[in-house]
């Protein structure tokens, strides 16, 4: 069965791709679920169109993520945490407690966005790396310092 997918699924094909698929797996798991379409004439005549308004809607959320990603560019997050004499963390610092520091500067991002550099257990600088997509992503330098 050849179908169009609406969405990149991973070991079966791009999205916008037209693949052959055996027929079980098309008809009663990737229409259904909103995954693909059927690749007739139809729709194949609609595909370039869908390619174009998807073309149109990621570039401009590329420039989204690019003015996002520059309110950070020089800026060090500070980052409280409760810490021990020697600066060992009691816990650590997630991707959760960076997202809602650059949620204060007005950035917004999700925890999938934010790679961390290693467990964060001590006090210091560090640098994660905030990757909106794939053609997007910059480095989010934060520092870990002791409430109070």
């Amino acid at each position: 069965m050849n179908i169009i997918l609406l969405e990149h699924i991973e070991k079966v094909g791009a999205k916008h791709e037209v693949v052959t698929v055996k027929d079980g797996y098309g008809r009663n798991y990737l229409i259904p679920q909103g995954l693909a379409i059927v690749a007739n004439k139809t729709n194949m005549a609609k595909l370039d169109g869908m390619k174009k308004q998807a073309d149109k809607k990621e570039s401009a959320m590329i420039s989204t993520y690019q003015a996002l990603l520059a309110k950070t560019e020089g800026q060090t997050l500070k980052i409280t945490a409760k810490a021990g004499e020697s600066g060992r963390l009691f816990g650590s610092v997630s991707a959760t407690d960076l997202v809602k520091a650059l949620a204060a500067i007005g950035v917004d991002a999700e925890k999938r966005h934010i790679i961390m550099p290693e467990e964060v257990k001590e006090l210091g600088a560090y640098t994660a790396v905030l990757k909106y997509h794939p053609q997007v992503s910059g480095d989010v330098a934060f520092e870990v310092v002791t409430e109070g």
